[in-house]
This record gives C-alpha cells, sequence and structure tokens, in this order.
C-alpha cells in the first residue's frame, strides 16, 4: 500500500526536515549564507559596468549643468511672468 499523505515542502509552507524548524544558529548561518551571496552578485553586476573615460565624465558633467541652468531659467522666467500676471489681475 502507498502512502497518500502530503510531503511537508517548503513551497507549502512545510519543513523537509519532519516539521521541525532549524534552530538559532542554522537560521543565521542561512543570514550570513544570503547576504555573502548578495553581495558576490552585487560584485558580479558591478564588473559588467562600463565605466566612463574621465572625459566623457567632463562631458557629462557640462551637459548636466547646463540643463540645469538652461532649467532654472526657464523657471524662473515662468514665475516672473505669472507673477506680474497675478499682479496685474488682482493689484
Amino acid at each position: 500500500m502507498t502512502d497518500t499523505r502530503p510531503v511537508a515542502t517548503p513551497e507549502r509552507g512545510g519543513t523537509p526536515s519532519g516539521g521541525r524548524r532549524p534552530g538559532l544558529l542554522a537560521r543565521l548561518g542561512g543570514l550570513f549564507a544570503r547576504i555573502g551571496l548578495y553581495y558576490r552578485q552585487v560584485v558580479a553586476e558591478l564588473r559588467k559596468v562600463i565605466w566612463p573615460t574621465r572625459k566623457e565624465l567632463v562631458n557629462y558633467t557640462w551637459v548636466v549643468l547646463i540643463f540645469v541652468a538652461v532649467m532654472i531659467a526657464f523657471v524662473s522666467l515662468c514665475d516672473w511672468g505669472f507673477s506680474k500676471a497675478i499682479l496685474k489681475v488682482f493689484g
């Protein structure tokens, strides 16, 4: 005769060891193992990054600074225009 009881698996919320949960040291070891795995994966992904050269970095920095200056000028001009319009309507 075969046993038809469901097997406790981690997917079903059980533990394969017959219901006993691992002790504190085993859980901490698992925690440190997961942290170590995460660190190794981060380092592996950073090795895939194509880092910009110094010339590219300087160029990108200038592009960002000019864009920010243009946006500041645009927002300031809009603010000045709206304040003048509000003063004309309500003032």
